[in-house]
């Protein structure tokens, strides 16, 4: 006796008449939508497509039950469905056009004399209360008052560098030294003008904001990869006779019978003429210049970030001789029990974020 297989619910097609479809797809841009509408309008247009649910929710990696209930929530209520439904005692007090009102002067204008919006200068020209505006931008989440930076690198080999340095991290060459190598440069020695308070029960440590200058010093550091051991010295000026200078302590410092890998940026001194004449006479030593405007590629970038937090920020300094003294401490407790910095994103993911990125703002401006 056989069984009969088990099927499942048949599923209902769903099909968009023109205006539906130009109003998801204008949803789905996002400009002036929030983004929870423009995600459930490109669920819907997936549906359309005739994409199953697992193979939506991947793509707009959501769970497939949510996919499931805005498909429905569509074929019930069409486009009113993608609306969320209305708080219980809650009784609107702006209209749908002055919302969008609201929403299209964030985003696409700015106020006489100022740079961006706050909630009591848009409530002025909308003519509503600061309250109902912070309440719009809430739902939509606008908030004109934040901003975020980035910064593109605009190299030609961008990728080829990329490849490069993210390969020396991951995968190291047999019988070398990777080497992160750059300049901590203009480093001042700050006096606090009054004398620190210290931590006590309740309180946090406290220091005046006002200081005395005391000179400065500029740090010249490689970080080894491997090891996550610093080679460090201090120099008054930075310029390309103190580069090579470190060049010859690295020389010293890293056994001959090793290559020395060196990532560096495109500072001048770096490819200045007596660095290419010294590294001809010194063919061990192999640079690695990283992309344009991408320092976030160099590891010792991250290490002089943990010296400025651990050492730097809260000390008081009355010369720079003290100063290159707590780097030199700093540097020797760093050496005596080092730990790496470990990378772990591949190429071919640092790659892919940087285009869903361009992928991301191209759509949203376009």
């Amino acid at each position: 006796m056989t069984m009969a297989k088990k099927r499942g619910r048949p599923t209902e097609a769903l099909t968009l008449s023109e205006p539906e479809r130009e109003a998801l797809e204008r949803y789905e841009r996002g400009r002036t939508v929030s983004q929870a509408l423009a995600l459930r309008a490109r669920i819907v247009l997936r549906a359309a497509d005739g994409l199953q649910l697992k193979q939506i929710a991947a793509e707009v990696r959501v769970a497939s039950r949510t996919a499931g209930k805005w498909r429905a929530r569509f074929l019930r209520y069409r486009l009113d469905g993608l609306t969320d439904a209305p708080r219980p005692n809650v009784h609107r007090k702006l209209s749908d056009e002055r919302v969008e009102e609201i929403i299209r002067s964030t985003l696409q204008s700015a106020p006489t004399g100022a740079t961006h919006w706050s909630t009591r200068k848009m409530a002025r020209v909308a003519g509503v209360s600061q309250s109902s505006v912070s309440r719009v931008w809430r739902a939509f989440q606008l908030k004109p008052h934040r901003r975020r930076t980035f910064t593109l690198s605009n190299d030609q080999f961008f990728v080829e560098k990329v490849r490069d340095i993210v390969g020396l991290y991951l995968n190291p060459p047999d019988h070398a030294v990777v080497l992160c190598l750059d300049e901590k440069s203009q480093v001042q020695a700050l006096e606090r003008t009054q004398p620190l308070l210290p931590l006590v029960f309740g309180q946090p440590e406290r220091g005046t904001t006002t200081y005395r200058r005391h000179g400065i010093t500029n740090l010249f550091a490689a970080l080894d990869v491997a090891t996550g051991k610093v080679i460090g010295e201090c120099y008054a000026r930075k310029r390309a006779i103190e580069f090579r200078r470190f060049l010859q302590r690295v020389d010293h410092e890293v056994p001959e019978e090793f290559y020395v890998e060196l990532v560096v940026d495109n500072s001048s001194i770096h490819g200045a003429p007596e660095i290419r004449r010294w590294l001809r006479r010194h063919p061990r030593f192999r640079l690695h210049f990283t992309p344009t405007y991408s320092s976030w590629i160099n590891l010792v970038e991250r290490w002089f970030a943990k010296l400025t937090e651990e050492a730097l920020r809260r000390a008081s300094h009355r010369s720079t001789r003290e100063l290159e003294a707590a780097i030199q401490s700093h540097m020797a407790t760093t050496n005596a029990a080092p730990r790496p910095f470990v990378w772990t994103k591949t190429a071919d993911q640092i790659l892919a974020s940087v285009a869903r990125f361009c992928s991301r703002t191209l759509e949203q401006h376009s």
